[in-house]
């Protein structure tokens, strides 16, 4: 049975460890400022996600109980990541050439 769990464990620390390297190269690669967002906001958090999970999937094997830091990291990390790249993304679209915001709503 454990040998099971520690397979998973391992896939799960190995699936991180990929979408982790494919937000960098992302990153890196990418040409312009919203491709170079996307990569990191989507992958790098999902793979964040997958290394926690693992994390307390080997905290519980261990006998150590629920670890309360993992699931906090976790869902903030979770909140906060779409919304970083949002304002990003809109700040980013601010400063393009030509781009004019939208007139406020009113009493037309």
């Amino acid at each position: 049975m454990n040998a099971a769990i520690d397979l998973v464990l391992i896939a799960l620390l190995v699936a991180g460890s990929i979408f982790i390297l494919v937000g960098a190269l992302g990153l890196v690669k990418l040409s312009d400022v919203f491709a170079r967002l996307h990569a990191p906001t989507k992958s790098s958090t999902l793979g964040v996600g997958c290394v926690l999970l693992a994390s307390v999937g080997y905290h519980l094997l261990q006998g150590e109980g629920l670890q309360l830091r993992e699931l906090l990291i976790t869902v903030f990390l979770f909140i906060t990541a779409p919304i970083s790249a949002h304002l990003i993304g809109k700040a980013a679209l601010a400063l393009l050439p030509g781009h004019q915001p939208a007139p406020p709503p009113g009493d037309d």
